[in-house]
Formats: C-alpha cells, structure tokens, sequence
C-alpha cells in the first residue's frame, strides 16, 4: 500500500515538472530573464536551488528529458500543444486512479486485522462452573493458555492462575464479578450468593402420639433426625440447647450433615421428681410436658445464623 502511494507521487511531480518545461518552451526560444523581470523581482537563489536540486533528484532517478529550441519555434508550438493536451488527458486519469486507492486506516493492514480475528479464544471456563461468594471455589481450566481470575477491584494482582488443563482452590468474599483473562481476552463471569443454611427436623417415632407419653422411652431412642442441608457445611458451627442427648454427625446420600436427637430428662424415678419440682409449670392443658430444643447454623466467613427448633411432649417418666 504505501509503495503504490510512493509510486503514484513520483508520477504527479514528474508530469508537473514536464507542464513547466513546456510553458517554458511555449515562451519563446530568446527568453530573456533579464528583460521578462527585474533584478527586483528576480527569483530568489534559494528557490533556484531547489529546482535546481529537483531537477538532479529527477536525473538520478532515470528521468532523462532534454529542451531543443528552434528558431521555428511557431511551428513546434502545436507539437508542443498536443503534448500539453495529452499530459491533460494522462493527468485526469491519474487522478481518478489516485482516487481508487483506499486509505491506511490506523497504519494496519488488512492481513494483521484477519490474523488477530483468528487468534480469538475460546472460552476456558465452562458454563457449567459456577462460583459463590464467601467461600472456596474451584476453577478448572479447560483452555491452552494459562488463565488468571482477578477481582474486578483489585486488577494488580490475581486471586488465582490456573495451567492448562488444571485446576485451583481459591475463596471468595462479596464479589459480585469475577474477570477471567486469558491470551489477550478477557471475559466477565457472575458470582452467585450463597444460600442461607437450611435446618430440616424431622420426627422418627410415633411414641408421642399416644395419649401416654413416658420420657423413659423417649430417652432411649432417636426421637428427631436433624438434617443441616448447605452447599459448604464444612465452614458451618452447628449448636444446640435444650434437654437433648445428640449424636453425629453423618452424612446422608445427598452430603448434608445429620444429627439424631434424643430426649435427656432425668436417669430415674427421683431425677425426674426433681425435674418436676423445677419445671413442673411445663405443663400443659391437656397434661402433657412438653420441652423445646433448637438448633443454630453460624457460618464462619459469612456470617449466616440460622435457627431452628422442634418440642418433646410426655406424660411421666415411666409406667
């Protein structure tokens, strides 16, 4: 491209040259500067010297043209006069040629604009990875190309870089964006917030459905399953109140965290009469005692509190 604009420049002021030639010619074999101008209105030296330097640059670049004035100069005039006009015509069609040449948009040509469309990169982190806030996260790297997921705040320095065909643990707090950066791209992708904890109680007996209810048999089975269902139990701190005996916990099919609850009242007859001198106003209408317990779910890094709880209802201690 800038050859062909070189090339097109050298025409123009070749073909300008040859113009003046020729209207020089057209004066007049006797031209005499002296009598044309005055010494006033001479040509400056300067202005000679340039032409004169035009006029070897030209010579040296294997422009060969020579001047021959002949007495008859009229009747060269109208040689001189067609060439005129052809120089016209070439000089039109020049121009149009000139204006047919596109213009360098940026100094970058077209083949560098393609080759960067074909270096565009698939995405290395698959649709299917999400990443939630306040906790550790895995990122895989499905790619050729390293990787590095930055928090949009703090772009100076990454959270994590992940190798080809790796992946990495790293943990988030409040972002709501992360940026994945790869090669020369970059791609935003959306932080999904936690779920608050979640604690399901569930009866597994159906001792407290009768009309009598002894807390001796209470105590010696599993009265509630208690199921703390959270994406990241292993940063929960479960805790719980009330007069209960728990075991566990244990994992279930699904990987939430099970506890099995039971009844603690008294070990005997005489605890249990104590219990009632303490606790006797439990008791309700229809004659039934009846205790709650509750379960908390705190988690360490979000901050998340979740309470929950159920009741035991019995009648006396045994029969």
């Amino acid at each position: 491209m800038i050859k062909k604009n070189n090339d097109s420049k050298f025409v123009i002021y070749q073909v300008l040259y040859i113009f003046v030639v020729t209207v020089l010619a057209l004066k007049g074999a006797d031209l005499d500067l002296d009598k044309v101008i005055s010494t006033n209105n001479a040509v400056n030296k300067s202005v000679k010297d340039s032409l004169v330097t035009l006029i070897d640059s030209l010579t040296t670049s294997g422009l060969k043209f020579e001047i021959k004035v002949n007495p008859n100069i009229e009747a060269e005039n109208v040689t001189l006069k067609e060439k005129v006009a052809s120089l016209n015509e070439r000089m039109a069609t020049l121009t149009e040629k000139i204006k047919e040449i596109p213009p360098v948009q940026n100094n970058i040509p077209k083949e560098v604009t393609k080759q960067e469309e074909q270096t565009v990169l698939q995405s290395p982190i698959s649709v299917t990875q999400t990443f939630l806030q306040f906790t550790w996260n895995i990122v895989k790297n499905n790619g050729d190309v390293s990787t590095s997921i930055y928090d949009p705040k703090k772009l100076n320095s990454p959270l994590v870089v992940v190798p080809p065909g790796q992946e990495k643990k790293f943990n988030l707090m409040d972002q709501t964006q992360v940026i994945a950066k790869y090669g020369s791209q970059e791609e935003k992708i959306n932080v999904l917030p936690m779920k608050q904890p979640e604690i399901k109680i569930e009866r597994v007996t159906t001792k407290m459905s009768s009309p009598n209810i002894y807390a001796q048999d209470l105590q010696n089975i599993t009265v509630f399953n208690v199921a703390i269902i959270y994406q990241r139990p292993d940063q929960l701190k479960i805790t719980h109140t009330g007069p209960i005996s728990v075991t566990g916990p244990y994992k279930d099919a699904d990987g939430n965290s099970v506890y099995y609850v039971s009844l603690r009242i008294a070990s005997n007859k005489n605890k249990f009469d104590d219990w009632l001198d303490r606790y006797g106003n439990l008791r309700e209408a229809d004659g039934r005692y009846k205790v709650n317990f509750f379960f908390t779910a705190d988690d360490k890094i979000s901050k998340a509190h979740v309470t929950a709880g159920d009741s035991f209802y019995f009648t006396d201690f045994s029969k």
